[in-house]
């Protein structure tokens, strides 16, 4: 064409690199729109993660792939093996972040069949667990492997890497004295994964703060608290160290509720008031439900409201549920059941003086 001709060599470089570029990205464009073309209810959570994971790296690799074609075109000849050097190594990176987002697509596929949302869901958030930490060692091995692919690229480090293979045994011993830490939290990840103290949504008491797991990575692990705060700690700790789990069996719980009441308290009428309140709650599970005196003191009875529920966070809202409305109606039905503090006044001698003066008087 006469007027691509008339064009600066750069610009028609440029031009070129930047039309295939696009063209990798609308060819990444067409194989997505034909995979949700052809899902059905069947896969529609698998073309749903692909698009969300894998549908950006796709793209790229397709675009270094167009890049990587048209290079003799748009490079002069002294630049066109460097520049195919470099366009190959960014291509191993991407094909490796493509792999590793294929893995996360796999594991939400199984586990979006594991049933994790129901409310029995033990052995699946158990399985979940193994998945997520398998998967981030694969992706640690496949990350390597590119870095390897990388650097034997190269002649040079390739003869670099053949001299330094005498010396391979003592550079392990140096590199894993140093990092000695490190290589324990993945060995304990990897514990973690097979052995499962913790798994994904267990409900546990860390350093005295109460949470989910949120997140099990190979080096640490991530808890929701409460009150939305994140704790992470070395996924060590679950090894090392004591800690609740309350949901490590099953994920129902039994709840307390203490109440710190007068000796005159009618505990039957307390007891029937609670079966009242609990029978139709919709967080109650319809198992447990007791009233007993557990304790007492010289000033007062401390009386015990235990209730079981399906998870804990149920079993926190039926307590407060039960502590508000018990209060409520001892305040309003039984007021000489609430604490009080009694005091009995004996006369002394100056007193009973001065009442006698005040009687002659």
């Amino acid at each position: 064409m006469p007027y691509a001709d008339s064009l600066p060599f750069w610009l028609q470089s440029v031009m070129l690199l930047g039309a295939a570029l696009i063209a990798g990205y609308l060819l990444r464009w067409v194989i997505q729109g034909l995979l949700q073309w052809r899902a059905t209810r069947a896969d529609a959570r698998l073309v749903q993660s692909l698009a969300r994971r894998a549908a950006v790296p796709l793209g790229w690799v397709l675009s270094i792939a167009m890049v990587y074609a048209v290079l003799p075109m748009a490079m002069p000849a002294e630049w066109i093996e460097p520049a195919r050097q470099a366009t190959w190594v960014v291509q191993v990176l991407a094909i490796a972040w493509f792999l590793a987002r294929l893995l996360m697509v796999a594991e939400d596929v199984i586990v979006s069949r594991l049933g994790v949302e129901k409310a029995d869901n033990l052995r699946a958030r158990g399985m979940q667990t193994q998945l997520k930490v398998v998967r981030q060692i694969i992706v640690l091995v496949v990350v390597l492997l590119a870095l390897i692919v990388i650097l034997m690229s190269f002649e040079r480090l390739r003869e670099l890497g053949t001299g330094l293979l005498a010396s391979a045994g003592l550079a392990g011993l140096v590199l894993g004295l140093a990092a000695q830490r490190t290589l324990s939290n993945l060995i304990a990840g990897f514990l973690v994964a097979i052995a499962q103290p913790i798994r994904m949504d267990d409900v546990v008491i860390v350093e005295g703060e109460w949470g989910r797991i949120e997140e099990i990575t190979l080096s640490y692990v991530v808890v929701a608290i409460w009150d939305r705060r994140r704790l992470i700690v070395p996924i060590s700790y679950f090894l090392d160290r004591p800690f609740q789990n309350w949901t490590r069996t099953e994920s129902k719980i039994l709840g307390p509720v203490m109440l710190h009441l007068d000796y005159r308290v009618p505990v039957d009428a307390v007891r029937a008031k609670v079966e009242s309140l609990v029978k139709d709650h919709p967080d109650w599970d319809g198992e447990v439900c007791g009233v007993q005196v557990v304790d007492t003191t010289p000033r007062e009875v401390t009386v015990r409201v235990l209730i079981s529920a399906a998870d804990s966070g149920r079993a926190w809202d039926l307590r407060c549920f039960l502590r508000e409305a018990l209060i409520g109606w001892l305040a309003e039905d039984y007021p000489e059941a609430l604490p009080r503090t009694r005091a009995v006044m004996e006369p002394t001698d100056e007193w009973l003086r001065a009442a006698a003066v005040a009687g002659r008087q």
